[in-house]
């Protein structure tokens, strides 16, 4: 397969530390070129790909026929924006999570993406790493028996007021940074949709700090419990439950694995419990890796703008759910 030449806008630290790599590091996939207004943001990229193409505004970088892809890791409010753009310039888009923030605001976005015939979705890693894959396949062959309840949390301390994530006008908050993690990982392993939500949230400054979630989902097993937590003000933490009739699975590191700590999923039972682990495993790879086989050869991809419309809308009934 011929490589696929990438450009990145914007030298996000996430993207210098993740992204970038990973790109270089993906079969069929080259680290082409990069835009950013800071060539000192750019020294931590060109020290993976020394001949990387440096433009010094998006839109320079837009009109380059020699990139195929662009992987956009910009502001949450300048993701839909820049994803048009993108593909209007007849790219294909790897955009950020949250794409956008709220669920009307995808429409665009899938008709953009209709009308082009260019490939965009949201960058929801999680699907890719073969621990979600598997617990997926647990629930669909019934190893726990009914699915009747799951609970997620997700949290980690950033209080820095000057920090992206805590700006309002920059779409900061815990929900629209890690809820998409907390909500859609179940919404993708048991194949359901949310009922009814209820929540309770904190707020500093005019985004969430913390949010407590509870209600109801459905799948093909019938409707279940859900409950979730997400915070930027508590000390690390990430845990999934998936609670059945007959057994449970739990998750240790379900959603930064490989940097919070190795990817662990067990299946626990009447028989014993059962636990695999995924040493080495990079999910950032395998979501650049899929996303090339998808443009290139057809190869189905487990994140379309479909899902991610589907996981903001959960995200509008949290907001709208609260009391």
């Amino acid at each position: 397969m011929e490589a696929i030449n990438w450009g990145i806008l914007g030298a996000s630290h996430f993207a210098a530390k993740h992204m970038a790599p990973a790109i270089h590091a993906a079969r069929d996939a080259r680290l082409f070129a990069l835009a950013t207004g800071s060539y000192e943001k750019a020294a931590p990229f060109r020290a993976i790909e020394p001949d990387l193409r440096l433009y010094n505004d998006y839109e320079a970088l837009l009109a380059d026929p020699a990139i195929e892809a662009v992987y956009i890791p910009l502001p949450n409010t300048l993701h839909v924006e820049w994803s048009l753009k993108a593909l209007a310039a007849g790219k294909h888009v790897l955009c950020e999570k949250p794409i956008a923030l709220s669920a009307e605001e995808i429409d665009p976005l899938i008709a953009a993406r209709d009308a082009s015939g260019k490939f965009a979705t949201e960058a929801y890693m999680i699907v890719h790493h073969p621990q979600w894959q598997l617990v997926r396949q647990w629930l669909d062959a019934g190893r726990i028996g009914r699915l009747r309840h799951s609970d997620t949390a997700f949290s980690y301390d950033n209080p820095d007021p000057t920090n992206i994530r805590n700006r309002a006008a920059m779409g900061g908050g815990s929900i629209p940074d890690i809820g998409v993690y907390a909500y859609s990982c179940i919404r993708f392993a048991a194949r359901a949709e949310p009922v009814a939500l209820s929540s309770r949230i904190a707020r500093e400054n005019g985004v969430d700090t913390m949010a407590q979630v509870w209600g109801e989902m459905e799948g093909p097993q019938g409707r279940f419990s859900f409950a979730a937590m997400t915070s930027t003000r508590l000390y690390p933490r990430q845990e999934v439950t998936l609670q059945g009739e007959t057994g449970r699975i739990t998750l240790s590191v379900p959603f930064n694995a490989g940097v919070f700590g190795e990817a662990e999923v067990t299946l626990h039972g009447e028989g014993g419990s059962e636990t695999q682990r995924f040493p080495g495993v990079n999910q950032y790879v395998l979501q650049v890796e899929a996303f090339g086989r998808h443009i290139r050869a057809g190869a189905p991809y487990p994140w379309t703008l479909e899902d991610a419309r589907k996981g903001q809308a959960m995200i509008d009934m949290v907001f709208a759910g609260e009391i």
